[in-house]
């Protein structure tokens, strides 16, 4: 019966992940959305030119397309958040679906530059934010000991998307023109209703099998076999729907939990992941600008980007099983700052790569790093917040996030333009990857220690040896009260009150052959309690 007890809660039981099954069909609806999601604004920039010649503009006026999705994809963490929280992640994914394939089509028949930023930037950046978000909750939901590898194996979706939609949108240029392409884009978005219809939730059904299956052996095991244990069932089965019915409008949900900022590991990790996106993103955007300046012909440095995603895809899931090993999983934070510090150290050393050798090392070692710190960034959260607080979680660190990815890249190409130095930038983008890598590692570190030593040590104090004995019986006491007040049955609270009798007839049978028919009933109580103690303190000393 303890199970009623914990529905009394105001939060509800959780149920088990499955680990498998439905849930590597929820993995692959996720590697399709992380795909569209991270390698679309990525891809669009194929347009570019087409854009500049239809509307008469410069190339920074059609790169704010790009960041525009960008700024959606994490400037509207918390509306997801509260989104999801409200009325669910199919919901929420269905509407996204809509809403980023409706953008890139009514891009198609845009005649200004100002009509795209609104289109394909903010209702397609807004659509594919709304679908992001929910497909890495449901991850969390159908995963657990799997979970690093479930994550690796999502974030694999962006390489390999990448790799994959820059090339079809140069055949759409060529073929249809700019408007038949993103016509076509915008059809393929739909697929993101697809994956958002196959997130089925997974608390409801399971719950149910499992409530049904154990009211049945709790009324056969209590009541006598016959008539009685189904009316027994029928009871048990209404007084859950009275009390699910009374507690129904006291239960308030929250439609984003603020309350994480209490933890004091999401606040690290929020530091640190700000800190991480200033530097994260402006070696890839420059590499290629970069190369071209060091005499590097136009193909093969627009071919570096290829040699990135290439070993992104492999890195991502190999860093996923690792993370995943017994050893590994307790300390993935650790894993985490690792992969970052070595991210920040490529950057570093390769800020001098003058030739085109040195820039496909850089690029490997670079690709191994950024395919690590992909795989782990989410998993990292999941750890921190747990799956119930992740949909308010990760809402917040993106919204955060989104005021760094405005402030790296565009600062860096301001500098860029001032110094006329790429060795510069690398240098910087390399030391705030570094210094957000010794954050994480050392603050984590920090709050650990100080948590374990704030531990209160067992007490072992031989005089004492009876008061967990007591509190159990008081806490026996509670629950007994609770259930009696609470399980209005006739037939339990018959065979509960023979059972109780019984017991204190026992009870006081016991105190009387032992202490004899003269000693009055409070006395045997202490000498019982004494030799308990008495007996209890031998046992411990014999230890």
């Amino acid at each position: 019966m303890g199970r009623a007890d914990s529905e009394e809660g105001q939060l509800p039981a959780p149920v088990k992940p499955p680990d498998g099954g439905w849930g590597w069909i929820v993995l692959l609806g996720c590697f399709v959305i992380t795909g569209f999601s991270y390698a679309f604004p990525k891809a669009v920039s194929v347009y570019f030119k087409e854009l500049m010649k239809d509307f008469h503009v410069g190339y920074s006026d059609t790169a704010w397309i790009s960041s525009i999705m960008l700024a959606m994809l994490y400037g509207t963490g918390p509306v997801c958040s509260i989104m999801v929280n409200q009325f669910g992640c199919r919901p929420v994914m269905l509407i996204g679906g809509l809403l980023a394939s409706a953008g890139m089509i009514l891009a198609s028949f845009t005649t200004n530059i100002i009509e795209l930023y609104l289109t394909a930037g903010v209702l397609t950046g807004l659509g594919m934010a709304l679908n992001f978000q929910p497909s890495l909750i449901m991850l969390g939901t159908y995963f657990d000991k799997r979970r690093p590898l479930a994550n690796g194996l999502a974030a694999a979706g962006s390489p390999v998307f990448l790799s994959c939609l820059s090339p079809l949108g140069q055949v759409l240029l060529e073929k249809f023109g700019w408007r038949g392409g993103f016509l076509i884009m915008g059809g393929l978005l739909l697929n993101c209703c697809t994956c958002g219809a196959v997130m089925r939730p997974l608390d409801m059904g399971m719950k149910r099998k499992t409530e049904k299956a154990q009211d049945k052996y709790e009324a056969k095991e209590m009541l006598p076999i016959g008539g009685k244990s189904e009316e027994g069932i029928s009871t048990i089965d209404k007084n859950k729907k009275a009390k699910k019915s009374k507690k129904k409008p006291k239960k308030g949900k929250k439609l984003l939990d603020f309350s994480i900022f209490s933890n004091r590991g999401f606040i690290i990790y929020t530091i640190s992941k700000f800190i991480l996106v200033l530097g994260l993103f402006v070696p890839p955007i420059l590499l290629v600008n970069y190369a071209k300046d060091t005499g590097v012909p136009d193909t093969e440095a627009a071919f570096l980007l290829s040699i990135i995603g290439f070993i992104d895809i492999f890195a991502r899931p190999a860093c996923g099983m690792v993370a995943g090993l017994k050893w590994v999983r307790p300390h993935v934070a650790y894993l985490f700052s690792f992969s970052m510090l070595f991210n920040g150290l490529t950057d570093i050393c390769s800020a001098r790569a003058s030739n085109y050798t040195e820039l496909v090392i850089f690029c490997v070692f670079f690709g191994i790093s950024y395919g690590m710190v992909g795989a782990l960034q989410f998993e990292v959260l999941m750890a921190i917040v747990g799956s119930q607080k992740f949909s308010s979680a990760i809402g917040l660190v993106l919204l955060i996030e989104a005021v760094g990815v405005l402030i790296g890249p565009p600062s860096a190409g301001r500098l860029v333009d001032a110094l006329k130095n790429y060795e510069v930038i690398f240098y910087l983008a390399g030391s705030e990857v570094v210094l957000s890598a010794l954050f994480l590692a050392m603050a984590t570190y920090c709050c650990l220690k100080r948590g374990k030593k704030k531990e209160p040590p067992p007490v072992k104090n031989p005089s004492a040896g009876g008061g967990s004995d007591t509190e159990e019986a008081e806490s026996d006491v509670q629950e007994a009260e609770e259930h009696s007040s609470d399980n209005h049955q006739p037939a339990h609270s018959t065979d509960n009150t023979v059972v109780v009798a019984n017991e204190e007839a026992n009870h006081v049978a016991e105190e009387q052959s032992g202490e004899g028919a003269g000693c009055p009933k409070g006395d045997g109580e202490v000498l019982a309690r004494d030799s308990s103690n008495a007996d209890q303190t031998v046992e411990r000393d014999s230890f």
